[in-house]
Formats: C-alpha cells, structure tokens, sequence
C-alpha cells in the first residue's frame, strides 16, 4: 500500500455494479471492444487474444476470474472495452464494463481491504477507497497474475 503522504492516480472502471482502480502507471492505453480469438487449453479467464496494431494481446476477463456479473448492457450507452496493461514488460488486456475516470488519490485516503469484498479475493486488492457515498476497489495487477500463470497465458498465445 502507498504512504501517507503519497500521491498517485488511478485508472477507474465499472466491473458490474462496483467500481475498480489499476495504477496509471501499469496502463498502456484504453481500447474499444473488438472481437477477441479464442486460445485452445487457456485458463478459464482467458477470452482470448486481439492484435493491437501488429502486437497480439491476451485479454483477460475479470468477470470470470472474480465470478462476478456483467454490468447490463444498453446499447445507446454502452462504453465498454480493454485496459492495455503493462505487467512486468508483458501487456495484457482487461475487459471492462464501462471506463469511469483518473482520479488522484491520496496514500492516507487508502484503507486495508477487508477478507472479501463482492467476491474477490483481499489477496488482489491493494486498497479501498472511499469517494462520496461508494467506494473504490484498488487492484493489484501484479496478484492477478502470479509469474507462473503470467508465463503460461504469454505461452498460450
């Protein structure tokens, strides 16, 4: 977790009902939905993989990992697509509801995440973040992906 008297920002996202948080330095880019390949024997929460300007790139869906539920699609507002991640020199994409903000956070304002919040796992949350009346779950991208799980998706593709 970040120090009191630090600053950073975060990248927010809708993934369901609940709003999420990746460190904007792990962002690559911001991409719309584009249809995903599927990769034989992947991981369950692999969706597959896209090709991003000649880079091929697995994209992950975090509704799977976390077992939770797709935020219901209007198709007038729909904003949905991929964070471009960058884990370790390795890019990845998430899947997103709907993109929300950067916001600017203050280390003080980061709490310890409780044992399980909707689902997930405390050991992929970094912190908790309260902005007016939600709050705001901050991921830590380099748990998602243990380096033997990180090895095999890169592998797969």
């Amino acid at each position: 977790m970040a120090s009191a008297d630090t600053q950073f920002q975060l990248v927010t996202f809708h993934l369901g009902e609940d709003l999420y948080g990746v460190n904007i330095m792990d962002v690559k880019e911001i991409v719309r939905l584009q249809s995903v390949r599927a990769i034989p024997n992947a991981p369950y929460y692999v969706e597959g993989i896209i090709n991003l300007r000649g880079d091929i790139i697995p994209i992950i869906d975090l509704h799977k990992r976390f077992r939770i539920q797709a935020m219901a699609k209007e198709e007038d507002d729909f904003e949905g697509g991929f964070i471009i991640l960058n884990i370790d020199g390795n890019r990845i994409g998430i899947i997103i509801d709907k993109v929300a903000r950067v916001v600017t956070i203050k280390g003080e304002d980061v709490k310890d995440p409780p044992q399980m919040i909707s689902g997930i796992g405390s050991e992929y949350i970094e912190g908790v973040i309260r902005q007016d009346d939600i709050y705001l779950i901050m991921l830590n991208i380099r748990k998602l992906f243990n380096a033997k799980e990180l090895q095999k998706i890169i592998d797969n593709q």
